[in-house]
């Protein structure tokens, strides 16, 4: 009985601690959105997202390294990109009135649109190198530059975009430095303590996962993604109820690019061949249903939908969750 349950003892610890940083994490990169004239939906696109998403990185390089386990490795990047986007469900029903893809600022279809090319590109990828088709370049499949290079092409983007609006900077120059200097000691402080719980996560969700008996490709893509994604699902949850809406949905949206530059990386330190060679092709229906979600939050900000059902959620969160639970069924039926 003890074996079963100190698993789940050390799953609660983690949140605990992601639980209590999470929301400094936030206020504090909200100061520096304020202190520096930067937007939130930048802080979160770069700040946030890459904080909350160094447990994925950790986790992906040790799978293809240590553990020689790609599937974990593919699973929990491409899985992470479907329980961000799910989050989305969570926030709209948080959101009551009113709904969350009517106070979303449009830029944010910039990174989701950047998302959809990525992570599209991702899925096409590793069907073609089932077949052998792929190309590589050395142990490196092609897409793996392509990949790098999109990443920053949408950093990029979202930067010059952000600039064409120029925000106010809180406080005088000399308050402002002393202010934005304890604001990142802060932001520093909070980040490790995420990283450090997150970067434990996997280690513990793989040992759960022993005891429970579930197969590889399930565990990767639905409860290491879990795991590894709990940083984000807090995170984000803390900038919704500090009234910072774009800053999480960047975080979210962020942290899927991030997601799929790590693929990249780990596919740079798997030395037996291309990455995408190696691991099931169940992952390209997953890599499918995360273009589909960010194709279906693309057309709900751009629509900005009112009908709510119950008064809970709107009709766009019930096809969010639909496709969610496609990519779970399907993982857990045909994954290896």
């Amino acid at each position: 009985m003890m074996v079963m349950l100190l698993p789940w003892l050390k799953l609660a610890a983690c949140v605990v601690m992601i639980g209590v940083a999470g929301p400094i994490l936030v206020r504090n990169g909200d100061a520096i959105a304020r202190l520096t004239g930067l937007s939130r939906s930048w802080i979160g696109l770069v700040l946030l997202a890459t904080a909350t998403s160094l447990p994925e990185l950790l986790t992906g390089v040790s799978a293809v390294t240590i553990a020689n386990a790609p599937n974990i490795a593919a699973g929990d990047a491409l899985g992470s990109c479907v329980f961000n986007l799910m989050m989305l469900v969570v926030l709209d029903a948080l959101s009551r009135k009113p709904s969350l893809y009517s106070r979303v600022d449009q830029g944010q279809v910039l990174t989701a649109g950047f998302g959809v090319i990525l992570i599209g590109a991702t899925g096409a990828f590793i069907l073609l190198e089932q077949h052998g088709v792929g190309g590589q370049l050395f142990h490196v499949s092609l897409s793996t530059p392509l990949i790098v290079a999109i990443y920053f092409v949408a950093m990029r983007a979202a930067y010059m975009y952000e600039r064409r609006e120029p925000r106010p900077q809180d406080a005088a120059e000399a308050d402002r430095g002393t202010a934005l200097r304890k604001a990142l000691q802060r932001y520093a402080a909070a980040a490790a303590v995420v990283v450090a719980a997150g970067t434990w996560l996997p280690f513990v969700g793989t040992e759960l996962a022993d005891v429970m008996g579930w197969r590889a490709t399930f565990v990767g893509t639905l409860f290491i993604a879990g795991a590894t994604s709990i940083p984000e699902a807090v995170v984000t949850v803390s900038a919704l109820r500090l009234g910072a809406a774009d800053l999480a949905i960047a975080n979210l949206l962020g942290s899927n690019l991030f997601d799929i530059l790590i693929l990249a990386i780990d596919d740079l330190v798997y030395t037996p061949g291309p990455l995408s060679a190696a691991i099931s092709p169940t992952h390209a229906i997953t890599a499918l249903s995360a273009t589909i979600m960010s194709g279906i939050f693309i057309a709900s900000v751009l629509y900005r939908p009112a009908t709510r059902l119950w008064g809970t959620i709107g009709w766009s969160s019930i096809a969010l969750l639909a496709v969610s639970l496609f990519s779970s069924y399907a993982s857990y039926l045909i994954g290896d």
